[in-house]
């Protein structure tokens, strides 16, 4: 682990050198707050042991800039402080130690120290897994439905103030619910992601993109006029087509994937414009689509 060290007493120096230098910490010595904040904001280190006495924290203010940063949560502080603790903000400190400094008290404090920092990456790590689903489908690795909602709402209203076309396209397996009937939802499961790829590789890398239920995609285009969209519909149809999955039972088998596709296309767009019906306008035009055979795209101008 890096550990910063404000401590320009060369007593106090040794003493942190002999008890914590090593293989397990990197010690490195900074001579102001400004260098420290330097280290902080590059994520070289996220523990700081300041003296209150020989480093300038009491002058750069460099506690109340960590605390008051988007960091402040990550960095702990552990400070050195002589008899009197009047005049130092102990409510910004993660924990003190006492001056002159014992090795056996240095190492149980930055033992606990070490203990919480490992504490605190796992909870933040949790949190962003947590976020991550809140936002992202696990298993296509698109948006979900509520997620698409709000990004495919928000350039709507781009599309609208800057007088673009829209199109929004609906994607649907066509023989989904037969796979998985026949060979599980593990080959479901693979199928969904075969499917979503080709998806991902016959659009655009900014276009907004989303699971919007089973086996159901939706894709919102911005500057994109219908014919356009018919084109980009047919190449995911082509590629998804051409795409086979070897499923290997008592015998090998390959399993022939379809998809068919509807889409809502907008010219002119309203402030009374709402992403919602237009959705559905697509995925009436993806029903249509499978009525007539499946394995095509139904276009509805709007």
């Amino acid at each position: 682990m890096n550990i910063l060290v404000m401590e320009n007493d060369p007593k106090e120096w040794a003493v942190i050198q002999q008890t914590l230098g090593g293989k397990k910490h990197i010690l490195i010595p900074v001579p102001n707050g400004e260098q420290a904040w330097e280290y902080i904001q590059s994520g070289e280190a996220r523990f700081v042991i300041a003296s209150w006495e020989t480093s300038d924290v009491k002058t750069s203010n460099f506690i109340s800039r960590v605390r008051t940063s988007t960091l402040a949560q990550s960095i702990y502080i552990l400070l050195i402080t002589p008899k009197s603790e009047v005049g130092i903000p102990l409510n910004q400190i993660d924990d003190t130690i006492p001056s002159p400094l014992k090795p056996a008290d240095l190492k149980n404090r930055v033992m606990i120290a070490e203990r919480i920092i490992s504490l605190t990456s796992s909870l933040s790590e949790a949190r962003e897994q947590l976020e991550n689903r809140a936002v992202f489908d696990e298993l296509t690795g698109f948006i979900n439905r509520a997620a698409f909602l709000r990004q495919s709402t928000g350039e709507l209203e781009r599309s609208r103030r800057a007088s673009m076309p829209l199109s929004l396209i609906a994607l649907d397996i066509d023989n989904f619910k037969a796979i998985n009937d026949s060979h599980g939802s593990e080959i479901g499961d693979a199928v969904l992601k075969v499917v979503s790829q080709v998806i991902r590789e016959k659009s655009r890398p900014y276009d907004c993109i989303g699971r919007w239920s089973g086996d159901e995609f939706v894709l919102a285009l911005p500057g994109v006029i219908g014919a356009d969209a018919e084109k980009i519909s047919e190449r995911i149809i082509a590629g998804v087509r051409g795409t086979r999955i070897e499923v290997k039972k008592d015998a090998p088998l390959t399993v022939n994937v379809k998809v068919s596709a509807g889409i809502s296309s907008l010219s002119r767009i309203t402030t009374s414009t709402e992403m919602e019906p237009i959705i559905q306008q697509a995925r009436q035009a993806m029903s249509r689509a499978k009525e007539a055979g499946g394995n095509q795209v139904f276009l509805i101008y709007t």
